[in-house]
């Protein structure tokens, strides 16, 4: 079983998309958090714990997990999607765009 984390900023709209596209993923467990304070679900030491591989949306996001959860990381891969907020929560536009930036993970 492999468990993937999707990082965004509010966890309002990419990253519970992302978690929702590939929760169905024979072998794969998926969760969402945010990095701001006001994020929806926001991240916490215990979900970078739990996760194999975290996929953040931005490069800030990778920047901010690395500063405020460095000894949960444990090595782990954080990678970036380089995906930009432009997009509404299950947007068939962000759903393409995860489905092609994802591509190799899957």
């Amino acid at each position: 079983m492999r468990n993937w984390l999707f990082v965004c900023s509010r966890n309002r709209l990419r990253s519970p998309t992302a978690e929702a596209m590939f929760s169905e993923l024979p072998g794969t467990e998926t969760a969402s958090a945010g990095t701001s304070p006001d994020a929806d679900n926001p991240l916490t030491g215990e979900l970078i714990e739990w996760a194999d591989t975290i996929f953040v949306m931005e490069r800030v996001h990778r920047t901010r997990i690395q500063r405020r959860f460095r000894r949960h990381l444990g090595g782990k891969r954080v990678i970036c999607l380089d995906i930009a907020d432009n997009y509404a929560c299950m947007d068939p536009a962000l759903m393409a765009l995860l489905t092609k930036r994802m591509a190799r993970f899957v």
